[in-house]
């Protein structure tokens, strides 16, 4: 009886482990990531139930990007590791479907039109 006992409770702490998973796996994509070519950083945080993106550093300050502008909004989780929202470029002035993939400390960025048939992919590294 001691040994089913110690299996159930060890099973229940397993449960309760990977349970706690889910949202620590979401706060994994919080904070500041570097794009893999050197030239912006962006800072994500909580937005509501949401993630959003807003840029921090920008290495050449003269083109259309702004620090402090917002360029993912409403990235909500779509899958383990994912979100789906919106991303807006700041060098066409267009939002797109966007969507957030995290693995270790890579995040792929894509934003998207037609449906998904066209998207453009960013890779981010984090910085801190």
């Amino acid at each position: 009886m001691t040994r089913t006992i110690g299996f159930a409770l060890g099973s229940f702490a397993a449960l309760a482990v990977m349970g706690n998973m889910g949202s620590a796996a979401a706060q994994d994509a919080l904070g500041v990531w570097q794009r893999d070519t050197g030239a912006s950083r962006v800072r994500f945080a909580k937005c509501g139930e949401a993630l959003c993106g807003t840029l921090s550093w920008l290495k050449d300050a003269s083109g259309p990007a702004k620090v402090g502008q917002r360029i993912f909004y409403d990235m909500k989780p779509s899958g383990a590791g994912k979100w789906s929202g919106s991303a807006f470029n700041p060098e066409d002035g267009k939002t797109y479907s966007g969507t957030m993939t995290l693995a270790g400390d890579t995040l792929t960025t894509a934003g998207c039109v037609l449906g998904g048939l066209i998207c453009r992919s960013v890779v981010w590294k984090r910085a801190d």
